[in-house]
């Protein structure tokens, strides 16, 4: 009998969890996974993923696959497997792609949302999926900010030192600043990011809208190829994996 592959769409809450990444030290996505992918299939399991989130962040799609010996139909396996998963991940579509198809090798588009909460005060129900801030910020000195980044650029700066990369060259294809009410959702869309790219970049709009950086200091991070260059790293929770385009 031969395999097939299945890609799958995964949402999750990341609260929970320790990321992506199966751990030693904690329960991950990925382990969930495996593991009521093997119990389902009555084989072992080991899934293959997109984007290795860190601790804390969400995805609203999430992509991942993995081999099977299994008859059952593709499109039955995430109706079938949304019945063992914990209530804060579910799989949103299966589908069989060819043998040799790897979601880490093929051109692509990703989406990260950032969403801060602008409140007088903290509102329980964005506790877990915004970062509250009483700070004013001015949006206007953000989007200018924003403007720089947006291309193919050099972003050493907004990676965590220590993370292991070939290149830290990306693509920004668009990097939004959208005010909804007292939502402010920095949108970012590009081939690809380095490890914590997205809230570093966060952190840093964040201090440019506070006042304590010019929007045009951004060329001079970029400029730097130096982590210390930028702002901090906005909290895990803001943070989410919106959604994966093949292209």
């Amino acid at each position: 009998m031969e395999k097939k592959r299945i890609r799958m769409t995964v949402a999750y809450d990341g609260t929970n969890y320790h990321g992506w990444q199966v751990q030693d030290n904690g329960i991950t996505i990925e382990s969930e996974l495996n593991r009521c992918l093997t119990e389902l299939l009555k084989e072992p399991i080991q899934v293959i993923g997109a984007s290795r989130t860190d601790s804390g962040v969400h995805a609203l799609g999430n992509v991942a696959v993995f081999d099977t010996l299994s008859r059952m139909p593709a499109g039955k396996i995430a109706y079938a497997l949304n019945q063992r998963l914990p209530e804060d991940i579910r799989i949103q579509k299966s589908e069989e792609v060819p043998g040799d198809w790897h979601p880490r090798y093929c051109e692509s588009r990703k989406t990260y949302e950032y969403r801060i909460y602008r409140g007088e005060f903290p509102q329980p129900v964005k506790r877990l999926y915004s970062y509250f801030t009483y700070h004013p910020l001015d949006v206007g000195r953000m989007r200018e900010a924003a403007a720089y980044l947006e291309g193919e650029h050099d972003f050493r700066s907004f990676c965590q030192t220590g993370a292991q990369v070939r290149s830290t060259v990306r693509t920004l294809y668009a990097l939004w600043v959208e005010e909804q009410g007292q939502d402010l959702v920095i949108r970012v869309c590009g081939n690809g990011f380095l490890y914590n790219m997205v809230r570093i970049i966060a952190g840093t709009l964040m201090e440019v809208g506070q006042g304590k950086r010019e929007p045009e200091s951004m060329r001079d991070i970029l400029e730097a190829a130096d982590r210390a260059a930028a702002g901090p790293t906005a909290p895990a929770h803001g943070l989410t994996l919106v959604r994966y385009e093949f292209l």
